[in-house]
């Protein structure tokens, strides 16, 4: 912290080679003692947080000093650190390459790497075989300063959900083990009487949303794939709903998907082929936990009607049995989790940890079931070796969690370091009806063949274009987060015709 403090004054001072020698010395101290946590996760996520104003100051510095690709090389090896550690433990024990040029390798033509800092965001525009590009951007001008508050991606992103009354409760089972657990956040608390506002106001907030993150780079941009590599609060952003100068949403021009960091991308791009699996998928919905009480003996979970109408329907799409209701337990679960190719969740999650609620074991030791019965952890996840291609997460704002210099710590974090090559996440709970219609849309186009970006962006589109569930609420928070994997429904008949053929 002193090498910090003593690069802050050099800044200030103007001496800018004096101040990144001493961040540099800060960050160098920091990653001598990281090493010492070894598989400690949530120490790791803490640690890095109390640290961010180091890795902040050196490439602010590095940008005003002219050194643009450094500077994203510093801000990079800063992202996502205990999740890249996860990664690599997972992926075959791959390790990371040392040189700062290997995260640029195979990346899609349009990566928009973000950093941000307070009221300010840097805007790097990354393409493999070309210079990379930075643009700077600032609220102010764009956000009116409030008397007695500060100006800040935080408020400012609590402001856009506010206008679009995605804060307020909306017809939909709760699926979130955080409201039955620790009861409401704080934010939901403060705002849970918000109200829509009217479309003009929404496609006003939207619209400056794209100027600042979007419209500074948007010469930069060619073709119709968008990745973005989100940082702070712009993690929640709706950039599907962003709204270009021409009334245009963004996903109506690309295919979005975003990335924890360039590493993250790098690992997942690196892994064996056969490392995940090509076929067979495990549906999950309505676990029964009627069972489940806490200390006073009330029941603490309600069952999720939606959730098995849900995966249903997607069996029926797929052709594939869902597990449900009694048949959903932990051990059932986590026998099958290593042998498919797509995970889908409707039930109960916690955001923050990535926990989920099944039915608990029905052979277990006690009569009133303890959390080890039926709670599936991120480490039950990560010794059951994960090998899907792509999770869906429907559970309340899987996408959503705690924002740290790690990134969004949440469920689709967990699932990303337990292995899985793409995840699928809600940035906010939506009506039941409207995710039933979504989900359908999503899978129809899945099963079609069609990779994960554009299936997404083809149901948001018809529940967009639909009289119901045209509102930006309803078709704006889903989130591609990782790769854009491609699924093979019919690998598995084709494997067992093949297999009657030769006998």
């Amino acid at each position: 912290m002193a090498y910090c403090l003593l690069a802050w004054v050099f800044e200030l001072q103007g001496t800018l080679p004096k101040a990144v020698e001493h961040y540099q010395a800060s960050i160098n101290l920091f990653n001598s003692l990281r090493v010492l946590l070894i598989s400690k996760d949530e120490w790791k996520v803490d640690f890095r947080n109390q640290h961010q104003v180091a890795y902040t100051g050196l490439w602010r510095v590095l940008v005003e000093q002219g050194n643009v690709d450094e500077a994203l090389f510093v801000a990079e090896k800063g992202r996502a650190q205990a999740l890249t550690d996860l990664m690599e433990s997972s992926f075959c024990g791959g390790t990371r390459e040392d040189e700062d040029c290997a995260v640029l390798k195979n990346l899609p033509s349009n990566t928009v790497f973000q950093a941000v800092d307070e009221a300010n965001v840097n805007l790097w525009v990354v393409s493999e075989g070309k210079q990379v590009q930075l643009r700077q951007s600032k609220l102010k001008g764009f956000v009116s300063e409030n008397s007695g508050s500060s100006l800040s991606f935080k408020s400012f992103m609590l402001g856009v959900y506010t206008q679009l009354g995605v804060l307020s409760n909306v017809r939909c089972e709760n699926r979130s083990l955080d409201a039955l657990r620790e009861g409401r956040s704080k934010v939901d608390e403060k705002t849970k009487e918000a109200k829509p506002q009217s479309h003009i106001q929404q496609d006003g907030c939207l619209s400056t949303l794209y100027d600042i993150v979007m419209k500074p780079v948007a010469d930069l941009i060619e073709g119709d794939e968008l990745l973005i590599i989100p940082d702070g609060p712009l993690w929640i952003a709706p950039y599907a709903a962003l709204k270009d100068g021409n009334s245009k949403y963004l996903c109506e021009s690309f295919k979005i998907r975003v990335a924890p960091s360039l590493a993250s991308l790098r690992l997942i791009a690196d892994c064996p082929d056969d490392y995940h699996k090509s076929s067979d998928a495990l549906l999950v919905g309505d676990p029964w936990v009627s069972e489940v009480t806490n200390s006073e003996g009330k029941k603490v979970f309600e069952q999720l009607q939606y959730a098995k109408i849900e995966v249903e329907m997607i069996g029926k799409i797929l052709n594939i049995t869902p597990i449900t209701g009694s048949q959903a337990t932990k051990r059932e679960v986590l026998k099958r989790l290593s042998s498919v190719s797509l995970v889908h969740f409707a039930a109960h999650g916690r955001m923050e940890t990535g926990e989920i609620a099944l039915t608990p074991d029905p052979d277990r030791i006690s009569t009133v079931p303890t959390e080890e019965d039926y709670i599936l952890t991120i480490g039950d996840v990560l010794n059951a070796q994960l090998r899907a291609k792509l999770v869906v997460l429907s559970c309340c704002h899987s996408g959503r969690g705690e924002i740290k210099a790690e990134g969004v710590v949440g469920i689709a974090r967990a699932f990303m370091g337990a292995g899985a090559r793409s995840i699928v996440v809600s940035l906010w709970a939506i009506d039941d009806e409207a995710t039933l219609e979504f989900m359908k849309y999503f899978y129809q186009q899945l099963a079609g063949g069609k990779p994960a970006s554009e299936s997404l962006n083809l149901a948001m589109k018809s529940l967009r274009e639909s009289d119901k569930f045209c509102d930006i609420k309803h078709w704006a928070p889903f989130l591609l987060i990782g790769d854009d994997v491609t699924l093979d429904f019919m690998a598995k008949e084709r494997e067992n015709l093949n297999m009657k053929s030769h006998k």
